[in-house]
Formats: C-alpha cells, sequence, structure tokens
C-alpha cells in the first residue's frame, strides 16, 4: 500500500502478514466474512505517518510579503523615487537605481529594518540582525522568488515532518546563512531568504539519507536531488550573489535533517500494528544505530560551528585575510565578468536635512536623510551606489 510521493520518493509499507493458527476452529460463514472485513478495514486504515495541515510555511510567505510592503511603504513609494530604487542582484548585493521606483526599497530603509549589516553587529553586537534579515527582501523580484520556491518546497516538507521541527528547520538555517555570509562579505548589507530556503534543500537531502531503508526509487530520488542543489549553488558563482549565505544556510539543513528529520523503521511500525494474535519473529529497534551516529555528530558539529562562529565573528575577523582561496566559493571571475572590487568615489551635497551623493563612476545619484551615523556610513553608501 505505497502512500506519500514526493518527487519521485515512494514509501514502502509492508502490509503485517495474516493471523495463522495451528489449531481448527470451527466458525460459522457470518463470522469468518466480519472477521475478514474488520482485518481488511484494518489494513485499509494503516497509515505509518501522520499527515500535517500546513499552515506554517504560507504563513511566513503571508509574513514575507507583508514585510516587504511594509518596507516600500516606508520609503513612500512610489512618490519618493529616491528611496525606493533597489535593485535585486542576489541576497547580499543589490544595486540602487533611480530610474525605476518600483523595484524595491532603499539599502538605507533595509538597515533600519533589521537588514544584515556586519559593522553594527560586530562594533554594536545586534547579534539579532543575523536572523531579522531573512524576514526582509531588496526587491518585488526577489521576494517572489523566494516565496515561490518556500512554497514548493516547504509546505510538503511541513505536511510530513510538522510546523514544529520545519519552523526550527527554517529560522536555524537561515541563522547559518547569515553567520557564514557576515565572516566573508564585510561591506555592504544582507537580506533575504534564500538561506533558510537552501537549507530545506539540505534537510531533503539527509532526510533521504538517514532514512534510505524505507524509500523505494531512492537512487532516482537522490540523483535528481543532487542535481537540483548543484545548479542552485552554481549560480551562487556568479556576481553580486552571496553564495556563502547559500553554502551556510545548506550545511546548517544538511546537518539538521539528521537530527529534526529522523524516522523510524519500518520493522518496529509493523510489529506496531500487527495484528491481534501475532507473533512477531524478533522484536525491532525504533531506530537504526546509524541513525543515532548521525543524529549525534550533526549535532555536535552544529554546536561546536555555530558557536565558533559567532565568537570570530563578534571579534571583527575577517576570514578572507586566512583563506586566500575562499573568495572563488561566491564568485569565479571570468571573460564575462570581474569579481574584483574596485576603488569608488563619490561627491556629495547637502540639501537641509538630506545628503545629496552621486557616484562618480556611472552618474548614479541617491537622496540620503542625515542622521548621526551618516557621516561615518559615506564610504559605504558610495561603494553600494556604483555598483
Amino acid at each position: 500500500m505505497p502512500r506519500d510521493r514526493r518527487e519521485g520518493l515512494e514509501i514502502k509499507v509492508v502490509n503485517p502478514p495474516a493471523v495463522t493458527n495451528n489449531v481448527s476452529v470451527e466458525t460459522s460463514p457470518a463470522t469468518a466474512t466480519r472477521r475478514r472485513r474488520q482485518q481488511r478495514a484494518s489494513f485499509a486504515e494503516f497509515r505509518p505517518f501522520k499527515l500535517w495541515f500546513p499552515w506554517l510555511v504560507p504563513a511566513i510567505v503571508v509574513a514575507n510579503i507583508a514585510l516587504f510592503a511594509i518596507s516600500m511603504f516606508i520609503n513612500n513609494c512610489p512618490k519618493n523615487s529616491a528611496y525606493c530604487s533597489a535593485r535585486f542582484l542576489g541576497r547580499f548585493a543589490f544595486q540602487p537605481m533611480k530610474e525605476n521606483p518600483l523595484l524595491g526599497p532603499s539599502s538605507l530603509t533595509l538597515e533600519k529594518m533589521g537588514a544584515l549589516d556586519v559593522s553594527m553587529v560586530v562594533h554594536n553586537h545586534e547579534v539579532w540582525r543575523l536572523f531579522t534579515c531573512i524576514w526582509l527582501h531588496a526587491g518585488v523580484f526577489h521576494v517572489l522568488a523566494n516565496m515561490l520556491s518556500l512554497i514548493f518546497i516547504g509546505i510538503r516538507l511541513e505536511q510530513e515532518f510538522g510546523f514544529v521541527r520545519i519552523g526550527l528547520l527554517y529560522m536555524i538555517s537561515g541563522f547559518g546563512g547569515s553567520l557564514l555570509s557576515s565572516l566573508f562579505n564585510r561591506a555592504g548589507i544582507s537580506v533575504g531568504a534564500s538561506g533558510a530556503l537552501f537549507g530545506l534543500l539540505g534537510a531533503m537531502l539527509s532526510e533521504l539519507l538517514t532514512n534510505w531503508t524505507i524509500y523505494a526509487n531512492k537512487f532516482a530520488a537522490l540523483l535528481t536531488l543532487i542535481f537540483i542543489i548543484a545548479i542552485n549553488l552554481a549560480v551562487g558563482i556568479l556576481p553580486h550573489v552571496d553564495n556563502f549565505a547559500h553554502l551556510g544556510g545548506f550545511t546548517s539543513g544538511f546537518l539538521l535533517g539528521f537530527v529534526f528529520l529522523i524516522r523510524p523503521q519500518y520493522g518496529y511500525f509493523n510489529q506496531r500494528n500487527n495484528p491481534r494474535g501475532y507473533a512477531a519473529p524478533s522484536a525491532k529497534s525504533k531506530h537504526k544505530p546509524y541513525q543515532y551516529v548521525l543524529w549525534i555528530t550533526s549535532l555536535m558539529l552544529l554546536i561546536a560551528g555555530y558557536t565558533a562562529g559567532l565568537v570570530v565573528l563578534l571579534r571583527g575577523t575577517d576570514l578572507n585575510k586566512h583563506c586566500s582561496w575562499c573568495h572563488y566559493l561566491s564568485c569565479i571571475p571570468t571573460s564575462l565578468w570581474s569579481c574584483k572590487s574596485q576603488n569608488v568615489y563619490c561627491e556629495s551635497s547637502q540639501i537641509g536635512q538630506q545628503m545629496n551623493l552621486t557616484c562618480i563612476a556611472n552618474g548614479k545619484t541617491e537622496m540620503y536623510k542625515l542622521s548621526n551615523d551618516i557621516p561615518s556610513r559615506v564610504q559605504q553608501l558610495c561603494s553600494q551606489l556604483c555598483r
């Protein structure tokens, strides 16, 4: 009785064997018919895993869209084009564009709402930005692409494993993506839920591996899943895409899948659902030994990795100085594009309580409201404007 297919993945359910009795018992035809109907009904109602009603993933989608609408409203879109001009280029980098005021909020507004700014995390100890940045998006296409992916991946996972485990998986994976991103990407701000989405993909892979024995068509499903993950990670080698957030989220989700998405083996379910009077040949443990090993190992790696990452981040260490090749994980230079950051220069002028900043290289202009921290962030704003 196969149940619950996922991407060509088919769970094997082994029906308990019929009850046999060496003692001959005479029963009436009506009694025998009633007994057979009861056995068929019990087999038909047998479900090894509970299906959950998915409400958390749709709620996350609604919350992300609502926050994006709020960020646009704070920019006074579309009237104030100077503050409604962020164009999505990736999770990490987005480029101000004055000519299209409807694409997304400005970097200044996103920073006020909780975008990941490494300097604020390090100097002001605003670690909460590692969580809040995954709820913000830099543009219309950014939020639509992420939310469609979340619906496609997340709803099925929530149906199978429930809102508690998938909710924790989503948040912790997003935190892991933000943490790795902040260790390597030191300039600019970062927003987007792609780290959490890659965490869900990583969890799907580890769930297939740790529950390997209960699936049919497992090799085809494994190759398909690896192909999808490889294609998505390959996009991260393009410039202005924060592949460190993708890698951090994927690694976190992969390890969390061994912790949160472990399932009992079917021998355990069969002996629990055997008809009365049937004696199982041998008792089955709930989980296999390798599942316990993966559970403990993954949990230890997660705790050690997050602890070490936070310590290194709060000390202000730039890991690019200790890893000369790591930048190739996020961008590989080719004849079509360059990954090198160039020196940028801007002209600034003050008009009342606003500062007008113009990039000399491309002529783009952005207006910023003056605040106490604006003078110290002029170089960062100039870099974002000249991208």
